[in-house]
């Protein structure tokens, strides 16, 4: 299928963290966007945020992504599928609160673009290197072709009893094995190709319009709890012995790129700038606002062992970016928590 480089582009789940800056950086590169929100009440902040591209954003209500039909009106006439929208919370109680959104949502919007789609040329959608990564106890590298079995094992075995961040990322492993699944078998019919990006943990400024920093989206909140409170949150980030990450706006950056490219078809590809320590982040934030918690003053960065890396080769042939550093990233996030009087 050619690429897409032009033209209009549908991104769902439009006033999330990610796909605002995906909307922003879309508009900035002449797209034409429509956004599915699910209430009528989340479009007028978004049109203030983006009020300076007028009637080059347009707005879908999709009240329920899991319902039949739900995308059949908001994919008709559009050139590119964004595919974001997912429920990214860790208060489930059943598994399936989050597993079922999940995977029926990835299929109604593929369903949709299949039925009624007849413009689309590229459906990119965004997975997680949760749907990849298993947590281990040795120092393991992970590629593309791997999955994350144990997280659908331990919440088939344990259901409601399974971490909360076990029960999101089986409902990534099942959503983006539905999205495959669903391309394979109607790969004669589609008119449209399908890319995976998996990114890690989404770090950067957020777009969105919130006035405290409780409202922020569950990963920066994290962030802003664990770094600069010291508060526990499903474990204190703080203490984490390995994680990796990518600035929001290089994430978008990457989902653009995946479109734009004809020869990211079919691809999964994972795009991560390189793991961390929770003691990095202190210490990266520290240069920039010194208020942050010390921590183990003792770390060196240079000695620690990662448990998790990724084989990030396929990006670098395909995509060629250049990320932002986590120091960067860091001192972005502090500098915006400054501006609206956080920190």
């Amino acid at each position: 299928m050619p690429a897409v480089t032009s033209g209009k582009a549908l991104v769902t789940g439009a006033n999330g963290f990610l796909a605002m800056w995906l909307v922003r950086k879309l508009l900035e590169r002449g797209f034409s966007v429509r956004g599915t929100v699910r209430s009528e009440n989340k479009i007028a902040p978004l049109k203030q945020v983006f009020a300076e591209y007028g009637d080059k954003l347009e707005f879908a209500i999709v009240e329920d992504i899991a319902k039949e039909g739900a995308f059949d009106e908001a994919v008709k006439g559009v050139d590119l599928i964004q595919h974001t929208a997912a429920p990214v919370h860790m208060n489930a109680v059943e598994p399936d609160e989050q597993i079922i959104p999940a995977v029926n949502g990835t299929l109604r919007i593929l369903e949709s673009a299949l039925a009624f789609g007849t413009s689309v040329k590229r459906v990119v959608y965004t997975s997680t290197c949760g749907a990849i990564r298993e947590l281990g106890t040795t120092p393991r590298q992970f590629s593309e072709a791997d999955w994350n079995e144990r997280a659908v094992t331990e919440v088939r075995e344990k259901g409601r009893e399974a971490a909360q961040l076990v029960k999101y990322q089986a409902s990534k492993v099942l959503a983006e094995r539905a999205a495959w699944e669903f391309a394979e078998k109607n790969k004669g019919k589609m008119g449209w190709d399908l890319v995976v990006c998996n990114p890690p943990w989404i770090l950067g400024p957020t777009l969105q319009p919130v006035s405290k920093p409780e409202e922020m989206n569950e990963s920066m909140r994290i962030w802003y709890q664990g770094f600069i409170k010291g508060t526990d949150h499903l474990g204190n980030p703080q203490k984490r012995s390995s994680s990796r990450h990518l600035d929001v706006r290089d994430a978008a950056e990457a989902l653009i790129i995946a479109a734009e490219k004809e020869e990211t078809a079919g691809e999964r590809i994972i795009i991560s700038s390189g793991p961390w320590k929770g003691q990095d982040i202190l210490n990266a934030a520290r240069k920039f606002y010194p208020n942050v918690p010390v921590g183990d003053d003792t770390y060196d960065p240079a000695t620690t062992t990662h448990l998790t890396t990724f084989d990030t080769s396929k990006a670098d042939r395909l995509l060629g970016q250049k990320y932002l550093t986590l120091e960067e990233s860091t001192r972005d996030i502090l500098e915006q928590f400054k501006s609206k009087g956080w920190i």
